[in-house]
């Protein structure tokens, strides 16, 4: 009988060791397991946040653009050659160009690069003054060194909205268009040595023009200019520019955003005798030129 009880006591202290060691084990899986989910987790939220903070410079360069800062136009540069890699915001309409005495250098962590950048600047953002646009569209990317499968994607549209989302693509039939961006293609070869562009802004039986030199208004091998000009009394923000120049042809583009205009105005370019290049009116709607050169416009 004393055998018996012995035997007992000994089975269940075996089976409570047992279950004890099962449950330890049992946590002990769990534990790694979290532990691991949040390693994971926190490797994605660094890498957010790395992308979250070079939106944000992105945003203060076309913030500082669009309060003419320096008067200038500002951008960010993207680094990947540098170790560690760099984000550069500097001030200049190109970063080849700028003032190095405004950079802002900022570092990407030591665990995580950028990569896959495909901008239509190259390696650079540059924003427009009085639009807040960018000519420089495009994308890139950082990921993790060592989870190169952890990627987060900074998207860049030409209306100069940044985010990590994937801009969608309308069609012609369903995108809004207007006058406030046109287009216009242009045949004849421009001399940019020696021609210029004049505004003429008509209002109330009167006529203001103002011309600029186009040899003056040089950036990259494109016409670039946009300023403000008073006609009667009131300031006009115009922005042109060019995406082609003689390459064959040309193609100006035109920023006239009606909330900072109130007259009608008329483009012509002084090596041609045909006519002006465009025509707006008080309320925006645009007319082809009389110029034998120039094509329909294309509101954008």
């Amino acid at each position: 009988m004393k055998v018996s009880i012995f035997h007992l006591k000994y089975s269940k202290g075996g089976f409570l060791l047992v279950e004890l060691l099962t449950i330890v084990g049992i946590l002990a899986i769990l534990a790694a397991l979290a532990i691991s989910s949040f390693r994971y987790f926190e490797r994605g939220s660094g890498l957010k946040n790395e992308a979250g903070e070079i939106i944000g410079i992105l945003r203060i360069a076309q913030n500082k653009t669009l309060a003419s800062e320096g008067a200038d136009q500002w951008g960010v540069y993207f680094s990947s050659s540098t170790n560690p890699q760099q984000y550069i915001l500097f001030r200049g309409a190109n970063y080849a160009s700028r003032n190095p005495s405004f950079d802002e250098p900022h570092s990407v962590t030591v665990k995580t690069e950028l990569y896959q950048t495909d901008l239509g600047g190259g390696d650079q953002v540059v924003f427009d003054r009085i639009t807040g646009r960018t000519s420089f569209p495009g994308s890139f990317s950082l990921r993790l060194k060592t989870d190169p499968s952890r990627v987060e994607t900074v998207y860049v549209e030409s209306s100069g909205m940044v985010g990590l989302v994937s801009p969608s693509v309308p069609s012609e039939e369903d995108r809004l268009t207007d006058s406030r961006h046109v287009h216009f293609d242009y045949s004849r070869l421009v001399a940019t040595s020696t021609e210029t562009i004049k505004f003429i802004f008509t209002f109330d039986g009167q006529e203001a023009s103002t011309t600029i030199g186009i040899a003056n208004n040089l950036k990259n091998g494109q016409i670039f200019w946009e300023g403000e000009i008073s006609a009667g009394g009131e300031t006009q923000k115009i922005e042109i520019r060019t995406h082609r120049l003689n390459n064959p042809d040309t193609q100006f583009s035109v920023h006239r955003d009606l909330r900072y205009n109130t007259k009608a105005l008329s483009l012509e370019i002084s090596g041609d005798a045909s006519g002006n290049l465009i025509s707006y009116d008080v309320n925006g709607q645009t007319t082809k030129g009389v110029s034998i050169y120039a094509a329909n416009p294309a509101w954008q």
